[in-house]
């Protein structure tokens, strides 16, 4: 399986960089979205809060997120499953994707950081936390969004469906990850967000198995 999982990322990669415009139009999203927020919430005046300059980092990279994850499985099309469906397990499948859609959403929510400190400025006090909230919480989304994107596949392609699906397990990790981003903000000791973490840490855990366990069954239909 770990042969399998390597070639598929290996062949996710190889399809992105052939087609670059995918990339490169989310990432125009997430600068052109905090130039954006610099313009029209007051920032450039120096009027910015630290819980807004929160909240809008988490939102614009949710939205990166929902971009870039959405295409896991709407691009395959059904020739190309059919032979996916030949040569690898759907385990090793749903793994490949999720790793891949980890790397590229930590990509973006790493990007997002930079660009929101170059423009918007930096009050992060405590770096260490922060970025490991930003792991978990890029790893939290792309797990949800994969699966939820390999069901709305079988739907049509469905995109309400997706967003009903998604929304009631995206929700709690895009709130648990701004509670951990303020208390980092803040500057707070790192034991105050420890029960917050291992929370966090628990969905993305029971999502990823519930896609493990859950995707062979979706696979074969």
């Amino acid at each position: 399986m770990l042969k399998e999982i390597t070639v598929l990322i290996k062949k996710e990669l190889t399809l992105e960089w052939r087609q670059k415009y995918a990339l490169n139009g989310i990432l125009l999203y997430v600068v052109s979205a905090v130039f954006i927020t610099y313009l029209s919430v007051g920032a450039k005046q120096g009027n910015l809060s630290v819980p807004t300059w929160n909240a809008l980092y988490w939102i614009i990279i949710l939205f990166s997120a929902v971009n870039a994850v959405a295409k896991s499985f709407v691009q395959e099309h059904q020739g190309r499953q059919l032979y996916y469906y030949m040569i690898a397990s759907p385990e090793a499948i749903i793994l490949s994707k999720i790793i891949y859609n980890s790397l590229l959403t930590l990509v973006l929510a790493l990007l997002g950081y930079l660009v929101f400190s170059i423009i918007l400025g930096n009050p992060v006090q405590d770096q260490g936390m922060f970025l490991l909230n930003l792991v978990l919480g890029a790893l939290g989304f792309s797990a949800c969004l994969t699966m939820v994107s390999g069901i709305a596949s079988k739907a049509s392609n469905n995109a309400t469906l997706m967003a009903i699906l998604s929304f009631p397990v995206i929700i709690p990790i895009l709130l648990m990850a701004i509670s951990i981003s303020k208390n980092a903000i803040d500057g707070l000791d790192p034991s105050v967000s420890v029960d917050k973490l291992i929370s966090l840490l628990a969905i993305n855990a029971i999502v990823s198995v519930t896609a493990y366990i859950l995707f062979p069954y979706l696979w074969r239909s």
